[in-house]
């Protein structure tokens, strides 16, 4: 006979008094019609004709004796027996019957004798809004220490609504606070939950509890919402919440577990220490009090176990696990444990690969036939039925062929050298309670195409290289990679070509092709060539080939192969440079300053000042930096006129180089017209050279020739004291001394031929000017050449006083007369014009 599957929706609700009815007809191969009515529909509401929805005359169904079988311990429908009418006998509360199944489905089967015949009804129940939002407690209760920084969020509790789809909970909002707002996070199954984030840091002083009102909307028309009172005390606690691993944890138990069987470990981790970071594990208080009596959570390790009969009708639980740490004010975090119950499956699919191509190559376009494959399940009915399907996340895709069978084909673009080979798990289910599930991997290698150029590590590599280095000396290796395998993968480098210094680049460097190795073909100097930079060509061996480049900085490092170079003070032609510093200079007095350079670069071009020599280590300085040439004292007139130093520049390379300069110092208030020799070494001639000698002998008989001549002329006054006492011109012997005056001889004196002008010197106290003339003997009265003003000026003559004539006194002027023999005289300035020209020459060396 034709069976059918009919198809009819009824939404209606005893408010309004409404019926709405849709009918679907369609041939199908069990004669099995669905009905689609609303909740809550009233008594006696038409739901359809079951005569005419199954084509069966009205008439005769009270004689083929219909009756509606069930499982529902209430009957919730009626068939009218003359009309074939279906009509609600009790209105249905889908949220009593299904509880949070997503779809609510009664099965009915109509049985009809003479013929037997069996129908199959199944009615979907339609959810309608009649059930508000609310809350698992009337009042929550959150801790915030004072110190969080705006942005910390807390996990709301969820309100529970027990419609479903557009008529649960939609939305959450909060009443208005300038401390706090509301955001909407998602768990990682897509479920939402409201999140308060703190927007202003909070202060417990000056206030400690703040309340706000969490309100649940769902999305029906008109809507329905739920609130909740959710204070917030401030306290000042510890500053890490517990973090779980995971936001949601998914575990499967069979349906007669026994208890405690381990259903999940929960993980949560502090960053805090001590106490603080120690966590505890609870259920929330959202859990429902049943499931927490079914379950149990170990407070310290986390794991959840089976604590009872799982005495559920619901394939899926969902509990909500609390981790608080042991802190004085204890944070808390929460997760979501989905937990399926199954039942008992004892057979499971079976897989066999009839056909398989491996490998295939990486460019294979999409739906490429790969293997074919038979899945079977021994178990009858639901438990038979399996359904097929391999990882979302591979390029691949299962497609139904004949009965049984399915086609592996590509479903995208392949890449060996992302992935080159691929284990596809076959995962095969049936629809038993609970599912078994066989899985098979099928291992598929791809092969390679020429699909990929070489690749370098970088776009551009520096290189450092010292100078001065020997010719062949390894300078860089370069590599390229290619993840193409075989020729393919094979790579060969060149060096482009290009100039360095208007000079050919392979001039200067010679590349491995094999290896990429780069050697240097001639030695590179700093201070010519400082950097360059070439570009390097990577090229695989396949068909067509492919190739890529990249550029080679080369930077040159400086060693320390130059000395630094004086530029100031120079000298001319290999004569000492000299400085010319005023006698009355005072200490810190700036004699030069010596300026170096150094070609070098870097450490090796820092310059240091150092005093290698100095004449008078007491009188110079020298800055170490700056280089500056110092007096460390003012001049002194015991100083030699000139002074000879020797500066060391020195850089600070390793090994150190140095260059010096001699500077000769001239102390002189102007600037002579003929600088002095500073060639020798700059010290003071010896005191005893040939000269010296030959002074100090003519000095000594000088002396004792005039010594002779004093005891000579001694012996003859006394002869004469003796013959003329009354005459008064003798002296006593030991008075001779006493009465001895120095006679200076003025140089602008202009005298008589008798007479010389002398300052008294010895006895006197004071100076005094004498009038005296030198008597020249019996039978001379002048001085030679007849004038006293031919005596050397300077001179001094040592005369006793008895033999000064004094030949008048004015007022605080003596006039005395001296008489003495010309020899006397001419000894005594000859006597001193050797002094003075033995003096002359020594200061000239000073």
């Amino acid at each position: 006979m034709m069976r059918s599957r009919v198809e009819v929706n009824a939404r209606g609700g005893s408010m309004r008094g409404y019926l709405m009815v849709f009918c679907l007809i369609c041939c199908t191969a069990d004669g099995q019609i669905v009905y689609s009515i609303a909740e809550e529909t009233e008594r006696g509401a038409s739901v359809g004709n079951i005569a005419k929805d199954l084509g069966i005359d009205a008439a005769t169904l009270s004689a083929r004796k219909f009756r509606m079988i069930t499982g529902s311990s209430k009957q919730y429908f009626n068939i009218n027996a003359s009309t074939g009418a279906l009509s609600v006998n009790e209105p249905i509360d889908r949220e009593q019957l299904c509880e949070l199944k997503s779809v609510c489905l009664l099965n009915y089967e109509l049985v009809l004798e003479n013929p037997l015949e069996l129908y199959r009804m199944e009615f979907k129940v339609l959810d309608i809004n009649d059930n508000s939002p609310s809350f698992p407690l009337s009042e929550y209760h959150i801790n915030m220490p004072e110190f969080l920084s705006p942005g910390a969020r807390f996990t709301l509790p969820n309100a529970q609504d027990l419609d479903e789809g557009a008529n649960s909970v939609q939305n959450y909002t909060l009443s208005p606070d300038e401390h706090f707002y509301l955001e909407m996070q998602i768990r990682g199954d897509g479920s939402k939950y409201p999140e308060l984030v703190l927007k202003k840091a909070l202060d417990r002083e000056q206030q400690a509890t703040h309340r706000l009102v969490l309100t649940a909307k769902d999305g029906g028309n008109p809507p329905k919402s739920g609130d909740v009172p959710v204070i917030v005390t401030v306290l000042d606690s510890n500053d890490n919440a517990p973090e779980f691993e995971h936001s949601v944890y998914r575990a499967s138990i069979l349906e007669n577990s026994p208890s405690g069987t381990l259903v999940v470990q929960v993980h949560a981790t502090d960053l805090d220490e001590g106490p603080n970071g120690e966590v505890r594990y609870s259920f929330s208080n959202t859990t429902s009090a049943d499931l927490q009596r079914m379950f149990s959570i170990h407070p310290h390790t986390g794991e959840v176990t089976v604590n009872g009969v799982l005495a559920v009708q619901r394939p899926l639980l969902e509990m909500l696990i609390e981790a608080r740490d042991n802190g004085a004010f204890g944070m808390s975090s929460t997760a979501k444990l989905l937990v399926e119950i199954t039942d008992v499956n004892n057979h499971g699919p079976e897989i066999t690969i009839t056909s398989l191509s491996s490998p295939i190559p990486e460019d294979a376009v999409p739906g490429t036939v790969i293997a074919l494959l038979s899945i079977l399940d021994k178990d009858p009915g639901e438990n038979g039925q399996v359904t097929c399907q391999i990882s979302e996340n591979l390029p691949f895709q299962l497609k139904p062929s004949l009965q049984n069978y399915y086609s592996l084909v590509t479903s995208g673009l392949l890449d060996r050298e992302l992935i080159s080979e691929y284990n596809i798990t076959i995962t095969a289910t049936d629809l038993g309670s609970p599912p078994l599930t066989t899985q098979k991997t099928v291992w598929v290698q791809i092969s390679d195409v020429n699909d990929n150029p070489p690749v370098f590590g970088a776009d551009a590599f520096d290189v450092f290289m010292e100078e001065n280095n020997p010719l062949g000396a390894f300078l860089y290796q370069v590599s390229a990679s290619d993840p193409d395998i075989g020729e393919n993968g094979r790579v060969s480098y060149t060096l482009r070509n290009s100039t360095v210094a208007g000079s050919a680049l392979t001039s200067f460097l010679s590349m491995n092709l094999a290896n990429g190795s780069i050697y240097a073909k001639r030695a590179f100097d700093f201070e010519q060539l400082r950097s360059f930079h070439f570009q390097v060509e990577a090229k695989d061996n396949g068909s067509p080939a492919l190739s890529a480049a990249t550029t080679v900085n080369v930077y040159i490092s400086d060693q320390n192969d130059n000395a630094p170079a004086i530029l100031y003070p120079t000298s001319q032609n290999g004569s000492v440079a000299v400085e010319v510093v005023p006698r009355l200079a005072d200490e810190d007095y700036l004699v030069t300053k010596v300026v170096a350079d150094d070609e070098d670069n870097a450490q090796n071009a820092w310059l240091s000042y150092h005093l290698a020599h100095s004449s008078d280590s007491t009188l110079f300085q020298l800055s170490p930096h700056t280089g500056e040439l110092r007096t460390t004292r003012s001049m002194r007139s015991t100083d030699f006129l000139k002074h000879k130093v020797v500066v060391v520049v020195r850089d600070h390379g390793d090994p150190p180089l140095s260059s010096t300069v001699t500077v000769g110092i001239l102390l002189a208030d102007t600037l002579p017209q003929a600088l002095p020799d500073f060639d020798d070494s700059g010290e003071p001639p010896p005191l005893l050279n040939a000269t010296n000698i030959y002074l100090i002998v003519s000095l000594a008989c000088v002396l004792f020739i005039f010594a002779a001549f004093i005891f000579f002329l001694a012996i003859t006054r006394l002869c004469r004291c003796r013959t003329c006492c009354c005459s008064g011109c003798c002296c006593p012997a030991e008075d001779y001394k006493k009465y001895c005056y120095s006679v200076h001889m003025l140089p602008s004196s202009h005298l008589p031929p008798d007479m010389l002008e002398v300052t008294g010197v010895g006895k006197l106290t004071h100076t005094y000017l004498y009038r005296a003339s030198v008597g020249l003997g019996p039978g001379n009265s002048s001085i030679p050449n007849g004038d006293a003003g031919n005596v050397p000026g300077g001179s001094r003559l040592q005369v006793p006083g008895p033999c000064i004539q004094v030949q008048q006194v004015q007022s605080d002027r003596l006039s005395a007369v001296l008489v003495l023999h010309l020899i006397t005289l001419s000894l005594c300035i000859a006597l001193d014009e050797k002094l003075r020209l033995a003096l002359n020459a020594r200061n000239s060396w000073v």
